[in-house]
């Protein structure tokens, strides 16, 4: 079984230093509960106006189900296509087409219940709509250009 504590890539974790350790803190636990719910995501990291984590069930961006932007003094848990997901409690943000958000100040506000079935489903969802299997499970991978 892939290790959910996988290490951070090294560009990634170069560009995270740079950062708030209040903010750091959040999103090594943030991502950690990820990786626990689904531990043969993989990781791809990008460094464009926020730099960001994104949890996929292949290489690919289209594939993916959640990702954890991290800006300057916050950060969110995104919903790659959040706007079809069921929220009835209504804690996702945002009006863009597909992508919703949860904004995120303390693990309180991601390790509940209600957040975790919301993630579960869009586990499901990436699932359902993922059009050939992956080449490779629980990897990381960097598309930070340097």
């Amino acid at each position: 079984m892939p290790d959910p504590y996988r290490p951070l890539h090294p560009d990634f974790e170069a560009l995270l230093t740079l950062k708030d350790r209040p903010l750091v803190e959040l999103f090594l636990d943030l991502r950690a509960y990820l990786l626990e719910l689904h531990p043969d995501s993989n990781e791809l990291l990008y460094h464009t106006h926020a730099l960001s984590s994104v949890f996929s069930l292949s290489e690919k961006l289209s594939d993916a189900y959640c990702h954890i932007p991290i800006y300057q003094n916050h950060l969110n848990l995104g919903f790659n296509q959040g706007a079809l997901l069921p929220d009835p409690h209504t804690v996702l943000r945002g009006t863009g087409k597909l992508i919703r958000h949860i904004p995120l100040e303390k693990p309180e506000d991601y390790r509940k219940p209600l957040v975790k079935a919301l993630i579960e489903q869009a586990i499901q969802l990436a699932q359902e709509n993922l059009k050939k299997p992956s080449k490779s499970t629980a990897q990381t991978i960097s598309k930070i250009k340097k």
